[in-house]
């Protein structure tokens, strides 16, 4: 069966390459086709070790003009896009009950009785958090292109299609190719934060919609049939929030008027899904028969279910056709606005009730109990909002106002005296804010998002993060702000920990909070804690922030034991390697012992949304990976590490951390290197994320984001943030003579295992080949020997990687996974070549000049390299 599959994917592959030359052709001729055809053969060649095709290569991008190196771009970008939506078909029509399947095998193994599957599946809280991408190369209009061909690709596999709609479905996907062609894949502005919003909202509509309530239908019968446990008809084990219009942590143009607008898009989104949902159902629940609790409600109605559903259509289309009206300056009436969600689910589920009195039971769970499933997933907010904002403007807020009030700066009091007057004042009746003061713009945007927190449901909003949390009162100044401002609920602030001096410094930093009877009372039994993986890998090298992840975690869950709390913790993993990015399933089980006790929360980054949720049938597979994952952890928790384990992983990490921090930060001649051998100065050119690609514009390396840092050497396939320093880590503690226990580690402790593996894909990825390439036509001379030492530090690594694991290739356990990265790495060839061509001819332009076919011609290069390596930052 697999090798059908496989067959099936490089004949669809064929068949969109070959569609998308025959567009090319109708539009460019015969010539054009030859040339990209040929670029194509030497391109493979080129892969496959022939240094004259390469030679070819570069001499081919060398004579062409400016002009016909951005068709060639367009060309292999566009063939890397549609190879994507092959291999998403592809793996959308593998057995999406594959996870859920290998969990109850597990299950049935260890003998699991009903009652302990029953407490592990009621303790299921997935809450994914979708967030924009700042290194996002994709325009939305090419996505829904993507999505029409991928449902046309699903449907040409069926054999038993006729040839006229075979026909037809050909004639569809030539029509679509077509027009991606003829579309600039490029933006000419950046995306604003309410666009990347709605683009999220777009995922819900289209995919998790239907996605959520299939896969806990499908989930509840394995459970009834299997344990005889039934998926409570009001738990929500999965649900989602966002930060796109709520992240405002270093994005200026997130503001408090820009989350309103998306709290009310959202609200408005839903309100529209809901009156569809609601209309279908009050259709089809025409019958009469009712209990007495609906007739009680109804009166004697002929039809007693439509009669209680209709009002709720009418109150949906008032919300959705209200906010529309606010939107566009019209009378509106917000009061005839749904509010929250017991106002559609407590008449849903007197319905349900209802049928099942009546022998209606298979009425009831149908498309009734799909609707109230969403509801308590998605609710009439969507999804939750968070807030993210750093702990210095915080603390700006409170400098500025104690001056005012003439107690001295805040800024610069000692830690014991910020936490003295946070406490006064959070326990204070009057104000603190005075009533004629002007805060300056950067202050009263602070506030003013506080206020809009204020003067909306809690039920929108997620939690509240705290970027560059370093102290307690971080966090107990956020509490202050926002009852200044008049929020009356207990809105969970989550200190960030991302730095590894913060990841080191977070368990002291919440013992500190934990131990304020007030901050214990105000937290209610529940506290998050966000745990970074972007700048803790940026920072320190891998290695080390993934061991200081590790350990952090431990403590924290040690530390909620103790305080007896519900610790939730919020990974902010990216999609790559350098992000924390791993298969759901091993980021799960290489987590510590107890750390999924109190619900999982993770990102959810642009580029990974759409691989994992883009269609309903890659999500349905991808929450059961997660809902499998997790429920396993739970059921079968990782070993805790041993003490000697935990000895020689330090010292690893330290090394790591040694040798990382010896090139980035030490090395002088880091920096200029970095600069020519890798396109960051032109990354800022291209108008991806809402958000700028350093916190501070005139800032060096410090100051960049871990995402376009990442991004930046993963165009050249060096790879770098995701193994300098590792491999060398393990094999200096090896040479201390610990080759068995690092052994042992290797096959018995999933944190260890998770290492290995996220390195075996890095080094899949990466290819000192090309990022030779770079530096031979990029680099100057004298900083020449600084690229050949890291390659030569690279290929050494990934000798030790293939000793340690005992393998004869890389990625030797995944062939497939292998193999798909093989196929891309063909078409990647050509675009490496052309962006080496394009980079020294916009570098040969002075300061002034401009060109606007290069600069497009790179963008378009730079993205077509980000979705052949399906990774950005």
């Amino acid at each position: 069966m697999q090798s059908h599959y496989d067959a099936q994917l490089k004949d669809t592959v064929r068949y969109l390459g070959k569609t998308l030359g025959q567009t090319i052709k109708a539009q460019l001729g015969n010539d054009w086709l030859e040339k990209i055809e040929k670029v194509r053969i030497d391109g493979r060649s080129s892969f496959q070790g022939d240094t004259d095709a390469s030679t070819n290569l570069k001499e081919t991008f060398k004579n062409m003009s400016d002009s016909e190196l951005l068709v060639v771009a367009r060309a292999f970008a566009q063939f890397l896009n549609l190879g994507n939506i092959a291999e998403q078909e592809y793996n959308a029509g593998l057995d999406v009950d594959a996870s859920i399947d290998s969990l109850f095998s597990h299950l049935d193994k260890a003998q699991l009785s009903a009652e302990e599957v029953e407490e592990a599946v009621g303790k299921l809280d997935i809450d994914l958090v979708l967030t924009a991408h700042p290194t996002e190369v994709f325009r939305r209009t090419l996505i829904h292109k993507h999505k029409e061909l991928a449902y046309c690709l699903k449907s040409i596999h069926h054999e038993d299609l006729t040839d006229a709609e075979r026909n037809r479905l050909e004639t569809r996907i030539a029509d679509l190719i077509s027009q991606a062609w003829h579309t600039e894949e490029i933006r000419s502005v950046r995306p604003t934060p309410v666009d990347e919003a709605r683009w999220g909202f777009s995922v819900i509509e289209n995919s998790l919609w239907d996605a959520v309530p299939d896969f806990l239908r499908d989930l509840d019968e394995r459970l009834k049939n299997d344990y005889n446990v039934a998926l409570p008809i009001d738990s929500a084990p999965i649900h989602f929030s966002s930060w796109m219009g709520g992240d405002r942590d270093g994005n200026p143009f997130v503001t408090a008027k820009v989350t309103e607008q998306v709290l009310l898009l959202a609200r408005r989104r839903a309100a529209k899904l809901f009156t569809i949902d609601l209309d279908r159902l009050q259709v089809e629940l025409s019958m009469n028969d009712c209990n007495d609790e609906l007739k009680e409600i109804v009166g004697e109605q002929y039809e007693p279910y439509r009669a209680l559903l209709r009002p709720l259509v009418k109150r949906c289309a008032d919300t959705r056709d209200g906010i529309a009206d606010f939107f566009n300056g019209r009378p509106n009436d917000p009061s005839s606005w749904i509010q929250d969600n017991d106002e559609i689910l407590e008449p849903l589920m007197i319905c349900y009730r209802s049928l099942c009195d009546s022998g209606l039971e298979v009425t009831a769970n149908g498309l009734l109990l799909d609707t109230i499933r969403r509801m308590k997933c998605f609710g009439v907010h969507l999804l939750r909002l968070d807030v993210r904002q750093d702990s210095q403007r915080h603390t700006d807020v409170l400098s500025e106002v104690t001056r005012y009030l003439g107690l001295g700066d805040y800024g610069h009091w000692s830690e014991a005296d910020k936490q003295a007057f946070l406490l006064r004042e959070l326990s204070s009746k009057r104000p603190l804010f005075p009533r004629c003061w002007e805060p300056s713009e950067e202050v009263q945007e602070v506030i003013n998002t506080c206020k809009v927190i204020a003067s909306h449901s809690r039920h929108g909003f997620g939690i509240y993060t705290i970027s560059m949390a370093s102290e307690a009162s971080d966090v107990m100044a956020v509490q202050l702000l926002l009852q200044e401002m008049g929020v009356d609920w207990p809105m969970p602030v989550a200190p960030l920990f991302e730095t590894l001096d913060d990841l080191n410094n977070s368990p002291t930093v919440m013992r500190k909070l934990l131990s304020i009877d007030w901050y214990r009372g105000y937290i209610q039994g529940t506290q998050f804690v966000m745990i970074g993986y972007s700048d803790s890998a940026k920072d320190a090298g891998a290695i080390a922030a993934g061991w200081a992840q590790y350990e952090s975690q431990e403590a924290l869950v040690a530390l909620a034991e103790e305080f007896d709390i519900k610790l939730t913790l919020f990974h902010g993993r990216g999609g790559t390697i350098g992000r924390g990015g791993l298969p759901a399933h091993a980021a799960i089980h290489s987590q510590p012992p107890g750390s999924l006790d109190g619900g999982f929360r993770v990102t959810e980054q642009g580029e990974t949304i759409r691989y994992k949720f883009g269609m309903p049938s890659l999500a349905k597979r991808s929450l059961g990976i997660y809902t499998s994952a997790i429920i396993e952890a739970m059921l079968f928790p990782p070993p805790a590490p041993k003490d000697e384990w935990r000895e020689l992983m330090t010292a690893m990490a330290a090394k790591g951390r040694d040798f990382y921090r010896g090139v980035v930060r030490t090395d002088p001649e880091f920096v200029p290197y970095f600069r020519v051998a890798t396109p960051e100065q032109e990354l800022g050119k291209l108008p991806l994320g809402s958000r700028p690609a350093k916190r501070k514009p005139t800032g060096g390396i410090e100051s960049l984001r871990a995402i376009p840092w990442i991004f930046a050497w993963a165009q050249t396939r060096l790879v770098l943030p995701a193994w300098l320093g590792s491999m060398k880590a393990i094999e200096a503690v090896r040479q201390e003579g610990n080759s068995e226990k690092l052994q042992e580690m290797r096959e018995n402790w999933p944190f260890f295992q998770s290492r290995l593996s996220m390195l075996d894909m890095v080094f899949q990825k990466a290819d000192p080949r090309i990022s030779e390439e770079y530096d031979n036509r990029l680099v100057p001379k004298e900083l020449k020997h600084f690229g050949e030492g890291l390659r030569s530090e690279l290929k050494e690594a990934i000798k030790l990687q293939l000793d340690i694991n005992g393998q004869s290739d890389i990625m030797e356990s995944d062939p497939q996974g292998k193999e798909s990265m093989n196929i891309r790495a063909q078409y990647l060839e050509p675009l490496h070549f052309l962006q080496i061509e394009l980079l020294s001819r916009l570098r040969e332009l002075d300061d002034e000049e401009h060109d606007a076919t290069l600069d497009k011609a790179m963008m378009v290069a730079i993205s077509g390299i980000a979705i052949g390596m399906r990774n950005t930052g």
